[in-house]
Order: C-alpha cells, then sequence, then structure tokens
C-alpha cells in the first residue's frame, strides 16, 4: 500500500511538472536558440581567457573544468542547460538578478556582448567532464552545517506534502539532471551554491525563477530542509543501475554551431 501511494504521488508530480514545461516553453518560446549561430572556440576563449580587463575568465572562479567550487560558493557550469546559461547571463546583465556570492556577474555579464553570452553557454554546455562532487567532510569542516542525505531525497523525489513543497523531480527530472530549455540540471551541483540559491528564493532576494516557481517553493523550506536537499542533490547519482536512458540536457534545435 505505501508503494502504491508513493507511486501515485510520483505521477502526480511528474504530470505536473510536464504541464508546466509545455506552458512555460509555449511562453518563453525559443530566444535564446532559433535561428542562433554560435561559436565553440570564442567560447572556449572567454572561459579559459576572459575578455579584456572588464571580463575575468571562467575558470578563475568556477575552476579548469567548470565544475564550481565550494570555498568560494561558486556553481557547477559544465554541462548545464544553454538555454537557461544564456538566461542567466542575461538576467544579470539587465540587473533581473543579482550576484551575491562574490558581487562580480553582474558586471561580468554586461562586458559580454549577446553574441559573447551565448557563445560561452554554449562551450559550457558542450563542456562533458568527470563529475567532482562536493566534499561534504570538508564543507563541514569550515563550519557550515550539512544536511541529511535520506531526508533530502525524500523532498528530491516526492516533496513535503504537508508543507506544500513539490517533489524536485517535478521540474528538474530525476535526481535534478535537468529538463531543457527551462529547468537546470541542479543533481550534483555544488553543495554551497545549493543552499545559498534556495536561501535566497526563500528570501526573495533572488526573483528570476520562472513563473516565481522556486520562490513558491522555497518559502516553505526550514534551514534543516534546505540542508538536507542540497546534501542529497549535491551527491545524486545521475541515474541508477539499470537504467539504459540517456539524458543528454540538449538545448532546442535551430542552432548553428561555427568552430
Amino acid at each position: 500500500m505505501a508503494k502504491t501511494t508513493r507511486r501515485k504521488s510520483e505521477m502526480k508530480v511528474l504530470k505536473w511538472g510536464a504541464a508546466s514545461a509545455v506552458a512555460l516553453a509555449l511562453v518563453s518560446g525559443t530566444a535564446w536558440a532559433e535561428g542562433v549561430t554560435v561559436s565553440l572556440s570564442a567560447g572556449e576563449k572567454i572561459f579559459k581567457n576572459g575578455k579584456g580587463d572588464a571580463v575575468p575568465a571562467c575558470v578563475s572562479c568556477h575552476g579548469d573544468t567548470g565544475m564550481g567550487n565550494d570555498g568560494m560558493g561558486t556553481p557547477r557550469l559544465a554541462h548545464q542547460g544553454y538555454t537557461y546559461l544564456v538566461k542567466q547571463l542575461d538576467d544579470f546583465s539587465a540587473g533581473k538578478r543579482t550576484d551575491m556570492t562574490l558581487g562580480v556577474m553582474n558586471g561580468i555579464a554586461k562586458g559580454l556582448s549577446d553574441q559573447d553570452r551565448r557563445n560561452v553557454a554554449y562551450y559550457l554546455h558542450t563542456l562533458k567532464v568527470k563529475s567532482e562532487l562536493s566534499n561534504l567532510d570538508d564543507v563541514k569542516a569550515s563550519g557550515k552545517p550539512v544536511g541529511t542525505a535520506y531526508e533530502g531525497e525524500v523532498i528530491a523525489k516526492y516533496g513535503l506534502q504537508a508543507k506544500g513543497v513539490s517533489a524536485c523531480l517535478t521540474c528538474h527530472q530525476y535526481n535534478g539532471r535537468g529538463a531543457a530549455p527551462i529547468y537546470p540540471m541542479i543533481g550534483q551541483q555544488k553543495y554551497v551554491y545549493l543552499v545559498n540559491q534556495l536561501t535566497h528564493w526563500r528570501d526573495g532576494s533572488r526573483a528570476n525563477d520562472p513563473m516565481g516557481q522556486m520562490r513558491a517553493v522555497a518559502k516553505n523550506l526550514s534551514d534543516a530542509d534546505i540542508n538536507n536537499v542540497a546534501t542529497y542533490l549535491s551527491q545524486a547519482p545521475e541515474s541508477t543501475e539499470g537504467d539504459s536512458y540517456q539524458y543528454t540536457n540538449s538545448p532546442e534545435e535551430g542552432i548553428k554551431v561555427t568552430p
């Protein structure tokens, strides 16, 4: 009986998430992809070397592999969805999102042209490297609280019905592997970044979520809930044994890629 109830709950949130994704896709269209040409080499150059004095290399904060850094609070960018990355850069540039980690992304994004943002976003999307999971022992040693993985797994897969919290997989798919073009990959994202962003969503200091979805979820999460789900997601496997489904987190069609 318990398994049946859980399965029904899981199917319910998956159906809601699918409907939401369709609605958002219709609203947003393919503004970041349709008829766009991107240059992988130009994107790689920005990632590794920056652009002039105003734009430092992305590797300076996000690491040589783009996997982020818990000590700096910076996120994993490698193999993130193309459209999501472009939107965040555009939002930083337009002031719709404020960098509350290091205070540099707004200025960096403004120093990039529309084409630059698309180039570096596409390069990062294609950057498939070995995962570098958060070292939670190091995080704990730094004085930051770390949650309980199994309690976070419940939130990620089933939500917290009593609190009105939807499961993460409703939008971000299994173990947070992402659902392009709208929802980013949050599985194997850096722990400190996940905690910080959920906290910002909760207090409203970050508000560039589509249809206010993340704020609606996060406002009902306690500090313990946030630590727990971040703990699980930061270590979550991409798949399970016997699961042959290969998820690519691919961008929309219509992008022309040049060397």
